[in-house]
């Protein structure tokens, strides 16, 4: 049976991108202004725009890489539920940033959005960036999403060069530990911390291509779930993770080899790549007094793809 007429192109089983390989860009993480079609931040696969019911009103929620992809999803739809957002994105996405934070006012007018530039490859760096979401948000954050992070295929590990396992571990891990430890105190009982990890994850699929990546969120999942158990009995935070499969947003478009990408998402269950607004309503949801029995967690948005 065929899906309804009124589902989007890109939420049908076998859709690729057209001429998906010469979308590929040299700019990680990537621009989403250039994707055709762009992904999708607020359309549901029924054809329809997301409906906010109010489940972040009043809260205050820091989101990095909030400028493309997930992250940008992640930002529209908090804003929709009533969120204020500290939307933080890599200095050299200010195009990308700048469009999402135009996009939320155009579907949420009443939104509160703060941007800031920063790249968290260093902890001191990262340690500024807390002190403005200190001085932004009062000294009270009630949500943090970890997702930003960096990639590149590399098909061999005699290929991976030094200087980008050290990037990688640095950008994708390294900085998750600086915000969060940083960050907690300024987070009250009921707060939520979530952690962008991947399918990739050791002990879950493991890319062989993206070796460097795939080590990282395996520490993020680690990080998750012995961060839960240290602090959500005492401090009331919870800690959980989303682990996306092939989800279409630029940071792929940027770092996947043309073979990968011919192929992108087609090997899932469903028979597609996800949007990242399929992944950006779990964010939600372990965000949301909804998940309040939820933590140390690993969310599989993967199309049902095995593991």
């Amino acid at each position: 049976m065929s899906p309804p007429n009124s589902v989007p192109d890109q939420f049908r089983p076998g859709f690729l991108p057209p001429s998906v390989a010469k979308q590929m860009q040299d700019n990680s993480p990537g621009q989403q202004r250039p994707l055709t079609p762009a992904p999708l931040d607020d359309v549901l696969a029924d054809g329809t725009k997301y409906k906010p019911a109010g489940k972040l009103q009043g809260k205050k929620a820091v989101v990095t890489g909030g400028d493309s992809g997930i992250g940008r999803a992640v930002c529209i739809l908090y804003a929709l539920e009533g969120a204020d957002i500290f939307l933080h994105y890599h200095p050299a996405e200010e195009t990308d940033a700048q469009d999402t934070k135009e996009y939320i006012f155009k579907v949420a007018p009443n939104a509160k959005v703060e941007l800031c530039a920063q790249d968290l490859r260093e902890e001191k760096a990262c340690l500024e960036m807390v002190e403005k979401i200190r001085k932004w948000s009062s000294g009270l954050v009630h949500i943090l999403v970890n997702n930003h992070a960096t990639q590149q295929e590399v098909p061999a590990i005699g290929d991976l060069s030094s200087e980008q396992w050290r990037h990688v571990m640095i950008d994708n891990s390294h900085s998750f530990f600086y915000l969060t430890k940083n960050i907690l105190p300024m987070m009250p009982w009921g707060g939520s911390i979530i952690n962008n990890a991947s399918i990739t994850t050791n002990p879950f699929v493991g890319h062989p291509g993206l070796l460097d990546y795939t080590a990282t969120k395996g520490a993020i999942v680690g990080f998750t779930r012995a961060l839960s158990n240290q602090i959500v009995k005492e401090k009331g935070v919870r800690v959980n993770a989303v682990c996306p499969g092939p989800i279409w947003t630029p940071l792929v478009a940027a770092t996947m080899t043309k073979e990968s990408l011919e192929s992108f998402g087609l090997t899932t269950a469903i028979g597609r790549a996800g949007q990242p607004v399929e992944v950006a309503t779990a964010f939600v949801f372990l965000a949301s007094a909804d998940s309040s029995y939820f933590t140390a967690q690993c969310f599989h948005v993967n199309g049902g793809q095995p593991y």
